[in-house]
């Protein structure tokens, strides 16, 4: 049987990516000959220290930056902002102008949902982040954790079937962040939506990821992959899965690895 190249079937595939900035007589090469895949349906997880190059990573798949060298495609074409994929930030970055609705509402007339379902729309979303009722919220009104589930529902605005995640939970206090943890994690459960999720926190990747790549700096790389493995489904317990050997098991296991990545001399 013929052996089938993982690029060809992947949501998202970077293969041999080249990123430098700066003048051209003295470029810093900022990720170096970095190839990563994601299945339709798959969780992978980008962990390793600050300037390893994980956000420039998923800015390539968002369309949002051009590798000097390398292919990248997602769901088997170039990337285009706004087109195959949701991204979500650090910060919410909402328009402060308008409600929780409009904002979702705008980015649903970005992908040409009609006008008279909007509103509808709107609400389905919103709900699905568990702030149902709340459209005609100001963003000042809302706690920052709200702030973050209105990000959240409007990058699923256009049904993408990848969702590009850079460390969307690091600003928010503890309690907020393991909520929304287990929402990312059942949404994605839910609708087979592929992610790609950028974070530093080890046990956030180990509760999240269906696999991790560990990256090294100076130039930024992957070195390590951890496969999580961890039975997950609509009814899990987040809180439970904490708890068992095998999540505490894996997270060291990750811990020691990202140790010992961010003590890897350069390439």
């Amino acid at each position: 049987m013929p052996q089938v190249d993982p690029h060809d079937t992947a949501d998202i595939a970077l293969h041999g990516i080249t990123v430098r900035y700066g003048k051209a007589r003295e470029p810093v090469t900022a990720v170096e000959n970095v190839s990563l895949t994601a299945a339709p349906g798959e969780f992978v997880v980008l962990v390793g220290p600050s300037g390893c190059g994980k956000t420039t990573l998923l800015r390539i798949a968002a369309g949002f930056v051009t590798a000097a060298e390398g292919t990248a495609t997602v769901r088997g074409g170039a990337p285009v902002p706004g087109r195959a994929t949701g991204v979500v930030f650090q910060q919410p970055r909402l328009f402060p102008w308008r409600t929780a609705g409009g904002n979702i509402g705008f980015a649903l007339a970005r992908h040409g949902v009609p006008r008279e379902r909007r509103a509808e729309r709107t609400e389905e979303l919103l709900a699905r982040v568990g702030l149902a009722g709340m459209a005609g919220r100001r963003t000042w009104e809302l706690s920052g954790g709200q702030q973050q589930r209105v990000a959240i529902a409007r990058a699923l605005a256009g049904e993408p079937r990848v969702l590009l995640m850079d460390e969307p939970f690091a600003a928010l206090d503890a309690l907020t962040r393991e909520r929304l943890q287990e929402e990312v994690r059942t949404l994605a459960v839910t609708s087979g939506t592929t992610v790609l999720f950028v974070t530093h926190s080890a046990e956030e990747a180990v509760l999240l990821g269906s696999r991790v790549l560990v990256m090294a700096a100076n130039p930024g790389r992957i070195v390590a992959e951890l496969e999580v493995g961890l039975e997950r489904g609509e009814e899990t317990d987040v809180a439970a899965l904490r708890g068992t050997p095998a999540f505490s098991r894996l997270r060291g296991e990750l811990a020691a690895v990202m140790r010992e990545a961010a003590l890897t001399p350069s390439g």
